[in-house]
């Protein structure tokens, strides 16, 4: 428990049985923790299996995809914050704290691999990977720049942490079931007119496996062709209206009643 509110891990699996059990280890170790779910995205190895052992609850979303995997993850969590990380051992529970601490003034904490001083020798962020993704947040940036005038450096980072009622005024608008699910996010808690905000995190060399998403050249090609689809996709969607932006749906279908 973190400042009176019940802390969610979240994290979206696919065959990670090498490195899932030091990372619920990890982050069930740490202080302000009160449960880690492990979605179960169809693996075929014991995945499950160690994840339980080592303390997390599992959960199953049979329909594949990143995304899927995490709103599945999000709408099972029991806590009132939530908070995203990946299974490979790339991110640190040091970091927790960092994200925790700004979450009380703003909806959403985003982590950032960008800022190469805190980028591990071996992990995968490599020249292309890194400036892609400060590419693409700065394109998201700008097209919110009014009125919210965000500042952005990566918009595929994982790591990230948000309130339950953030989770619910932008779920219902979360529908990209791969990669592009870590932008339309963040772009629709801009949709409401939500705080978000950046801050740098420690981006490690994963500890096993091999990333479906940038792996290769090819990988991150196909990643950033959704990516960019997401970002522009819910930049021209039909606008909220003012009176809807950041309230829970049960409360905008109220106020339209009234």
């Amino acid at each position: 428990m973190h400042d009176g509110h019940r802390i969610s891990i979240v994290i979206p699996t696919y065959n990670e049985a090498e490195t899932i059990t030091s990372v619920v280890e990890e982050f069930h170790g740490h202080g302000a923790v009160d449960e880690v779910v492990v979605v179960d995205n169809n693996c075929a190895d014991r995945t499950a299996e160690l994840a339980s052992q080592a303390g997390a609850r599992i959960v199953t979303e049979v329909n594949p995809g990143y995304g899927r995997a995490l709103m599945r993850g999000m709408r099972e969590a029991e806590g009132d914050w939530l908070v995203l990380v990946e299974a490979d051992g790339s991110f640190s529970a040091d970091d927790l704290d960092k994200l925790l601490c700004y979450l009380p003034d703003c909806g959403m904490v985003l982590g950032t691999r960008t800022t190469r001083q805190m980028v591990q020798q071996g992990a995968n962020m490599r020249f292309m990977l890194r400036w892609g993704n400060v590419v693409a947040a700065k394109i998201l940036q700008l097209l919110w720049y009014i009125p919210l005038e965000p500042r952005l450096t990566d918009v595929g980072c994982t790591y990230r942490a948000l309130t339950r009622r953030t989770f619910e005024i932008i779920a219902p608008g979360l529908t990209e079931p791969g990669p592009g699910f870590s932008p339309e996010m963040i772009c629709e808690a801009m949709r409401h007119g939500l705080r978000v905000i950046e801050i740098p995190v420690h981006y490690g060399a994963r500890t096993g496996g091999d990333s479906s998403h940038s792996g290769s050249f090819r990988q991150v090609c196909r990643t950033a062709i959704k990516m960019f689809r997401a970002i522009f996709r819910k930049r021209f969607a039909r606008r909220i209206p003012a009176s809807r932006r950041g309230r829970h749906p049960t409360e905008a279908v109220l106020a339209k009643d009234a």
